[in-house]
């Protein structure tokens, strides 16, 4: 069993920026692919940010240039995923999940089955 520990949500002004942190336990062998994803009220739950043991990336288009994605260790050994999200905008409210999962990262989200609890972040105008 895998067990991801989201914090570092809060409440921020537009322009501002906020730090994610994932920490990792459990048996994680196999898994290649972690990632950040968002869900907004009232809708799906949609892909923000990932990447592989390889330290290759994919952004949605709406964060492109203002979100980074990093990893402190490799995903086979316990570490720690991290959102560095950067001018942030009220249309990035949301509560943000950290996900684990394996699978070439060109195939887009829906390689993941391992879910944290979630992290909410609002931003103000």
């Amino acid at each position: 069993q895998v067990q991801l520990v989201e914090s570092g949500g809060g409440s921020v002004e537009a322009g501002e920026s906020l730090r994610l942190s994932c920490v990792v336990f459990g048996n994680t062998f196999g898994m290649n692919l972690m990632a950040w994803f968002r869900e907004r009220p009232g809708e799906e739950r949609t892909g923000v940010a990932r990447i592989d043991n390889d330290g290759n990336t994919e952004y949605a288009d709406s964060v492109k240039g203002r979100f980074t994605i990093s990893k402190d260790s490799r995903v086979n050994t316990r570490g720690t995923l991290v959102l560095e999200m950067n001018n942030l905008q009220p249309d990035d409210t949301a509560t943000y999940y950290c996900a684990a999962g394996r699978g070439p990262i060109w195939t887009g989200w829906t390689n993941f089955n391992s879910w944290g609890q979630g992290t909410q972040v609002t931003v103000s105008p």
